[in-house]
């Protein structure tokens, strides 16, 4: 099943979306917006799979094109946006590449922080930044959108409550982060708002790829109109099962949090790379010192998966933008 949030309002208005992408239909009747199906899932998952049947065999009603450019992010706003660092290679460069000391008990505790989740941007919104000086990058990466997760559970038991995957631009202003990370309190201002693919899709949508609770196909990143990479997701050190357990620990997780991957990486260097710091650290280990830029205004990056010739989950494509600063006084 597919679905997705048109704008309007501030939780958008949920629809159903063909398997293909082309057509849609409004799901008001069972929810009238994806949180509120998300906090009814028992209830609201079987009737709209059955929308999503009938929408795919033609027999819907009032069915109409569906314009990835009027979908917001299939979550407005959520809950909980907690983002993981699941695939190690990243990290493992990085330390190469700058000298930094290995973080403790990486390969059996997940990394992971709580970044902002009052105001996503869907998969065409301009990326408002206020200075080109802060080191803006992409950071290409897969999500799953939880229903209620108990407090305590368990990772096996974990599988059953992901309710959707997403796929995701987590923006970063690298500038912020060395500092960030010292004081121990996490990211804040390297973390501006993420973006989101505009249709959210179950597991089963992906057949043979959803695997271990990983994302076994590759996310297509585009920087202005060349190939940057196109890592694949089932390299995940950590599953999402993992990383759940991880979060549900010492509290419970609403419906409607959102758990993110973290970079896609891939080990040898052959598929690219799904953000500009991490070429940046491949390149100072080859050559001494980075040679790829950070963004600047006007910049473009697009992101899509593909599954027999057909996105899965829409198109991430975006610009940077300065954003307009309101007045001092």
């Amino acid at each position: 099943m597919k679905l997705a949030s048109l704008k309007g309002g501030k939780d958008g208005r949920l629809v159903v979306v063909s398997r293909d992408l082309l057509r849609a239909a409004g799901a008001e009747a069972i929810a009238p917006t994806l949180l509120d199906a998300l906090e009814r899932w028992t209830e609201c998952e079987p009737r709209l799979q059955q929308l999503y049947a009938r929408l795919n065999a033609g027999q819907t009603d009032g069915a109409f094109a569906f314009d990835p450019r009027q979908a917001a992010t299939p979550l407005p706003r959520a809950p909980q946006w907690c983002d993981g660092s699941a695939f190690l290679n990243h990290g493992r460069l990085m330390e190469t590449a700058f000298n930094l000391a290995p973080i403790p008990d990486i390969e059996t505790i997940p990394l992971m922080y709580q970044g902002g989740s009052d105001d996503f941007l869907g998969a065409t919104d301009d990326v408002p930044l206020p200075d080109e000086a802060h080191g803006i990058d992409f950071e290409g990466e897969y999500g799953a959108i939880l229903h209620e997760v108990p407090l305590g559970t368990s990772a096996q038991l974990a599988r059953s409550r992901i309710a959707l995957l997403v796929q995701i631009n987590d923006v970063s202003l690298r500038a912020f982060g060395p500092r960030e990370m010292k004081t121990g309190f996490g990211f804040f201002q390297a973390k501006p708002s993420s973006s989101f693919a505009p249709v959210a899709v179950t597991p089963d949508e992906l057949g043979d790829h959803w695997r271990n609770t990983r994302v076994h196909m590759d996310l297509h990143v585009e920087y202005n109109g060349a190939w940057f990479g196109n890592p694949n997701g089932g390299e995940m050190n950590f599953g999402f099962d993992e990383l759940i357990a991880h979060a549900a620990a010492t509290r419970r997780l609403s419906a409607g949090t959102i758990i993110g991957s973290g970079t896609v990486s891939n080990a040898g260097g052959r598929k690219g790379s799904a953000c500009i710091a991490e070429r940046r650290a491949i390149e100072t280990i080859e050559h001494g010192a980075p040679r790829t830029l950070f963004m600047r205004f006007g910049d473009r990056v697009r992101m899509d998966v593909r599954q027999d010739g057909h996105c899965v989950f829409g198109a991430i494509d975006q610009r940077i933008v300065r954003a307009p600063m309101p007045p001092l006084a």
